[in-house]
């Protein structure tokens, strides 16, 4: 059993969280590369989406403008990436070429069946090779075409020009590469592409069945066409042995099944990565992934199902084997959509999963014992002692069998913390405290409220937060603050959080009050929809405003040739009266938004020296590449040689804080 607080292992990966100034720039100095912005390569999927430490595979990155790309990055220690191939998607003039050479070819095989020139497909095949090699094309672009034309012909499968050009990696994971999700890029002359989810995993990894065309002995004898994909029989895997963690895609219409032994008592996990590795995707209709996975008795029978987990839409599906026997899984689109980028990873077996801990967080340095809940957990209690990382938490997992489970986020915090105590459900029993504070609770039955009181004083500003559903607590949270007479001050339900990328329900409360006079306030904390259970924890923060504010960086990646530069703009979100000068000089833009939490816009131009002649500008096939240094009073991006405080022009580019952090 193992808990940790990993501060480095997802810092690469977090599409959309909140990150520090430095993070922000750091993503800048990644993406700034020469080339004309309008031709950046851009990647739409990769395949398999991850792969497990120690090994060594191919991954087929699928996107557009990929034809310049000389390199291949994933972020983080002990990845490897280099390029194999390119291949450039065949255009309808050579299919029509390849159908007229194909039909000599065949031609030809059929006099050579007749006369008895091959017995055997192997043999078959050789004569197959050579004559296609005679007609001036390869069996790569025979199969290239056979697909063309199955997708033309297919009325639920799209042609998509955006994931048609492919580059082929050679991947290599060092043993004691730190699993969890990184970020790949893909780079070259025309710019560093956007970054995409992959996953350094511990389990053994598959790939589903191959369903491309095939040659076929009538094929190949020249006595039967290309076996398209109505007449081929549904791959279904060979039976795996668990634990083993299943890499695959879902095209138009599919059900992919995978057969696997059980025994009797094991509680098997079947954990889904699709909607993680590809949050949204722009040109689909709705724009996702909606996985649904379902496991069936050797009978057939449907006994488990699950369509998400909780409030996320990837499924994790558990079930307690009754009897020993082959059990089979299936995955599938829940419309049964499909295309190249409908990748999905599956981690299945008897697996270590957390679905909750309380309390959700701690004081910094001071020991905490935190409860766990979930299945196959080698223990249900832990003894930590919080450090924080950039985003102010700390990661938590435990393992079974050298196996890590799934992580879950830890707050850590400055206040001083106290535990609820029932019974506190009104005025009457309310739980005194004492401001600043952070409350660990939990709302623990349908209707129950959570009611605490403390002294306040004639004009004192009061702000109180839930931090709920943003660390993976299903409440959704309802307050409202009251005097002792009984009259409403103030009351939130759900509170916009400008700086949460792709959540779109705001689920947690915060209310900001300026108290009237001396004496006693009530605090009411709810569930909306009158829920409550084990797994409603929360923590509430009471307390004078704590001004804060995060950045965000609009693009996250630039491209753009040496010696030009390019507008880009920092989104400067401020929190609880947050009023010092902003990250950037020039002009400021006021984005209208909550009243109380202003959200500044900066418009800023960056440049690229020419081409680095100031001591190691060029690297590579990337001329122009920015180094990054932190300093104690901000975060100052400068090309490579030069030092923070260069007001050359272009040549200067620099991004900085003067706020202590």
């Amino acid at each position: 059993m193992t808990t940790m607080h990993d501060q480095q292992q997802c810092r690469g990966a977090r599409l959309g969280e909140c990150c520090r100034v430095a993070a922000a720039v750091s993503l800048l100095c990644l993406g700034t590369v020469g080339a004309r912005a309008q031709r950046t390569p851009h990647i739409g999927y990769a395949y398999p989406a991850g792969g497990q430490q120690g090994k060594t595979f191919q991954v087929v990155v699928g996107g557009l403008y990929l034809n310049a790309i000389s390199e291949a990055m994933v972020s983080g220690e002990g990845v490897t990436v280099t390029m194999v191939d390119y291949e450039r998607p065949i255009q309808q003039k050579r299919v029509t070429e390849l159908r007229e050479a194909l039909k000599q070819v065949r031609s030809e095989m059929g006099k050579a069946r007749r006369q008895g020139l091959f017995q055997t497909p192997a043999e078959a095949m050789k004569l197959f090779s050579k004559l296609v090699e005679e007609q001036g094309f390869t069996l790569k672009e025979l199969q290239q075409a056979a697909e063309y034309r199955r997708r033309k012909q297919d009325p639920k499968h799209q042609i998509n020009p955006q994931l048609a050009e492919t580059v082929t990696l050679e991947v290599s994971i060092a043993p004691e590469a730190a699993p969890g999700p990184r970020e790949l890029r893909l780079g070259g002359r025309s710019g560093l592409s956007n970054p995409i989810v992959f996953d350094v995993g511990q389990l053994p990894e598959v790939n589903e069945p191959d369903s491309s065309p095939g040659f076929t002995w009538e094929f190949l004898s020249g006595e039967g066409r290309w076996k398209q994909a109505a007449d081929r029989p549904e791959p279904v895997s060979k039976t795996l042995a668990l634990p083993v963690l299943i890499n695959g895609q879902i095209l138009p219409g599919e059900v992919d099944r995978f057969r696997f032994r059980a025994r009797q008592g094991q509680l098997v996990v079947a954990v889904v990565r699709a909607r993680a590795l590809m949050p949204y995707l722009a040109d689909a209709v709705p724009g996702w992934f909606q996985a649904t996975v379902a496991l069936r008795d050797a009978k057939g029978t449907e006994v488990a199902y699950d369509d998400d987990f909780e409030f996320h839409p990837d499924p994790v599906l558990h079930y307690v084997i009754p009897r020993d026997g082959t059990y089979t899984l299936e995955i599938q689109d829940s419309i049964y959509r499909g295309r190249e980028d409908f990748v999905y990873r599956i981690a299945l077996g008897e697996l270590p999963f957390l679905t909750g801990i309380f309390p959700l967080g701690g004081v910094a340095g001071q020991q905490a014992e935190v409860t766990l809940t979930g299945w196959n957990l080698p223990t249900n209690q832990l003894t930590v002692v919080p450090q924080a990382d950039d985003s102010g938490s700390a990661t938590l997992f435990v393992e079974r069998d050298g196996i890590r489970s799934n992580p879950v986020r830890f707050t850590v915090g400055s206040l001083p913390e106290v535990m609820e105590q029932e019974p506190n459900n009104i005025s009457a029993s309310a739980q005194a405290v004492s401001l600043p504070v952070v409350i660990n609770g939990r709302v623990g039955e349908a209707g129950d409220e959570d009611v605490f009181r403390f002294e306040g004083r004639a004009g004192q500003e009061v702000v109180a937060e839930v931090f709920a559903r943003r660390l993976g607590s299903p409440l959704d949270s309802v307050l409202k603050l009251t005097d002792t007479g009984g009259v409403e001050l103030a009351s939130n339900d759900d509170h916009p959080d400008e700086a949460a990328g792709l959540t779109t329900h705001h689920a947690d409360s915060q209310l900001r009050a300026v108290l009237p006079a001396d004496g006693l306030y009530y605090l009411t904390l709810g569930d909306t929809q009158r829920q409550g259970g084990d797994a409603q924890v929360y923590r509430l923060q009471i307390a004078p405003p704590q001004p804060d504010f995060k950045l965000r960086v609009v693009p996250s990646s630039l491209s753009l040739r040496a010696g030009s530069s390019v507008p880009l703009t920092v989104h400067v979100l401020r929190a609880q009266g947050f009023t010092n000068d902003n990250a950037a000089d020039g002009r400021n833009q006021r984005v209208p938004g909550h009243p109380q939490e202003r959200h500044d816009r900066a418009r800023r131009r960056m440049g690229f020296s020419d081409g680095g002649s100031r001591g190691g500008g060029r690297r590579g096939n990337h001329p122009g590449r920015r180094s990054c240094r932190r300093h104690d009073a901000g975060v100052h991006l400068s090309p490579s040689g030069s030092g923070p405080g260069d007001e050359s022009g272009r040549d200067r580019a620099r991004l900085e804080r003067e706020v202590t952090w």
